[in-house]
């Protein structure tokens, strides 16, 4: 770890380390932008950023070495071959350094600018909170995909009971030691609420407000994004059901 790394990562005592996790494909337009706001909105916080290339076919790879170069608190890790959302914020999480992870959509969608109000919000709530989710207003996808994702949601929110409008918002804050703790499974990434409370935690919500991405086109479709999900819902039910007992673990005397 270069020495300007160190400096980001112990910078500002009194708020918690944070990686910035962002799974991206063929993105090479959008990241530098998204990278410069993600920097502007943590100046004074001790953070890094990881960017997962989830087996980009443009030159996603060349743009994110040449920011680096200039930016070491930037982290790249690359799928050979595209393994998902899911997966690429799974591959983020695991290569994280920070005690809690950001997590945040590659295509600009959504705003680095809440991100501090993410951490805020999960600090003010205290250890018993794991996860500060993102609640999306002013969708800007298209209509079939927000009568997808609305029904989507709909859906979850009346079988799993997650108390979440918007499970879907790539704006997302979670303590790292609860991450790791997650069963992982494909669209994993979309039921955090409901698996973060399986474990016997709190979720707090912050609105956020969606925008356009700048460049290019979406790389989820409207089977990715939601009636995928569908399917993983009742997996994501059947184990809720199997967490009877939550464990309530203290170390004694003398061990």
């Amino acid at each position: 770890m270069t020495s300007s790394h160190n400096e980001a990562m112990s910078a500002a005592k009194g708020h918690l380390a944070v990686t910035v996790v962002v799974p991206a494909k063929d993105e090479a337009e959008n990241l530098p932008i998204l990278l410069d706001e993600i920097r502007e909105a943590l100046t004074g916080r001790n953070f890094e950023v990881i960017v997962v290339d989830d087996g980009s076919g443009d030159n996603t790879g060349e743009v994110l070495a040449a920011y680096q170069t200039a930016n070491p608190w930037l982290r790249v890790f690359r799928h050979e071959t595209a393994c998902g959302q899911s997966c690429a914020v799974r591959t983020g999480v695991l290569n994280a350094r920070g005690d809690v992870v950001a997590t945040i959509d590659g295509d600009g969608e959504n705003n680095p600018a809440y991100i501090p109000e993410l951490l805020d919000a999960l600090a003010a709530g205290g250890p018993q909170v794991a996860l500060a989710a993102g609640q999306r207003l002013g969708r800007k996808a298209s209509l079939a995909k927000r009568y997808a994702s609305k029904f989507a949601n709909k859906l979850r929110g009346a079988i799993l009971k997650d108390k979440t409008r918007d499970s879907g918002c790539g704006l997302k804050a979670l303590r790292r030691e609860v991450f790791l703790q997650l069963p992982y499974f494909d669209s994993w990434h979309r039921f955090l609420p409901a698996l973060v409370i399986r474990e016997g935690y709190d979720v707090v919500h912050v609105d956020v407000l969606d925008r356009q991405r700048r460049h290019g086109t979406s790389k989820y479709g409207i089977f990715d994004r939601a009636l995928v999900g569908v399917l993983d819902l009742f997996g994501v039910w059947w184990l809720l059901r199997r967490r009877k007992r939550i464990a309530r673990v203290r170390q004694t005397a003398g061990s």
